[in-house]
């Protein structure tokens, strides 16, 4: 494998890979701006890369598109689902395109994504109203550097330069807040004569994901043999609207075993249903839905989050 160097212009070189593929000789061709002696040296690293394996095809590629691409992709062969799809977009369209879209995805460099992180911290608002939180920066690095490990993997680029760099640390006032134990009994008193009771206590005892509370049916319920079964879950998107889906892994199929103070109060909360139901003439289903909507069809996450 040879290569030589051939100058165009004041400053402007031609480097010239002669390279033998498959029994037949191939030319490559790459522009350089700069001195003889630096067209030079990277004409001696372009030929070491494609010795060692290292060398990647020159492409004008657009980190923006390339990441669009991905996502295609990701969605199509069913890597993730729709919820996240949507997510991974919003990220992509508000947090890492206005600012890095247009740069060649070969041509990204760690110092990029230092001063990317910089400004969304200072005014990465979609209003320009300020930054956003250092955990949608640490979301928004996630998608970027999982997207360019996979352009590593397929020889768009030399290497990942998300890897090298740290999202902003969350400070602790941006973290859940976690309710203390000792104050349980007493979140638990004031909730008590209130609708979402049967939501809390059911969420804190089972440990279940919002998508798999809202999607419990009474058939799911075995409240003589206090059991629960997760079996579904609920995800909502700007394109699908709400939707019944199986849950995200074989883990996430589950039985529960459910302590009295639970059982008690899904069967108060039966109760209130069924005698609702018979008033507006709906009789009774196993079927039907723990938390349905008034008008009885799936209840939205997001509006349950608001609550």
């Amino acid at each position: 494998m040879k290569g030589h160097i051939k100058q165009r212009s004041p400053g402007r070189w031609a480097i010239v890979l002669d390279i033998v593929k498959d029994g037949a000789r191939k030319r490559k061709w790459h522009s350089f701006k700069g001195t003889k002696r630096e067209a030079q040296a990277e004409a001696a690293r372009l030929i070491t890369a494609m010795k060692e394996g290292s060398y990647v095809e020159t492409s004008k590629l657009a980190l923006g598109q390339y990441l669009l691409d991905r996502l295609t992709q990701w969605e199509t062969s069913k890597q993730i689902g729709n919820k996240t799809a949507e997510r991974y977009r919003e990220l992509i369209n508000n947090q890492i395109n206005p600012h890095l879209g247009n740069r060649q995805l070969q041509k990204l460099k760690a110092i990029d994504i230092e001063r990317w992180h910089n400004v969304l911290l200072d005014s990465g608002r979609k209003d320009g109203g300020g930054g956003i939180s250092a955990r949608t920066i640490g979301h928004a690095h996630r998608v970027l550097s999982k997207a360019l490990k996979e352009a590593q993997r397929f020889d768009l680029v030399v290497k990942n330069v998300a890897s090298t760099e740290r999202p902003p640390k969350v400070d602790h006032e941006d973290e859940i807040q976690i309710v203390e134990e000792h104050r349980l009994k007493e979140m638990l008193a004031k909730l008590q004569s209130r609708a979402i009771y049967p939501k809390v206590i059911l969420s804190l005892f089972a440990g279940l994901r919002r998508g798999e509370l809202l999607a419990l049916r009474w058939c799911h319920i075995g409240l003589d043999r206090k059991i629960l079964q997760v079996r579904e879950a609920l995800e909502e998107t700007k394109a699908h609207g709400v939707q019944v889906k199986a849950p995200k892994s074989k883990a996430g199929r589950r039985d529960i075993t459910l302590p009295d103070i639970v059982v008690d109060a899904l069967r108060e909360h039966r109760k209130a249903q069924l005698e609702l139901r018979f008033r507006l003439g709906l009789g009774k289903s196993d079927n039907d839905f723990l938390f349905p909507t008034l008008e009885g069809t799936l209840p939205s996450p997001r509006a349950f989050s608001a609550e």
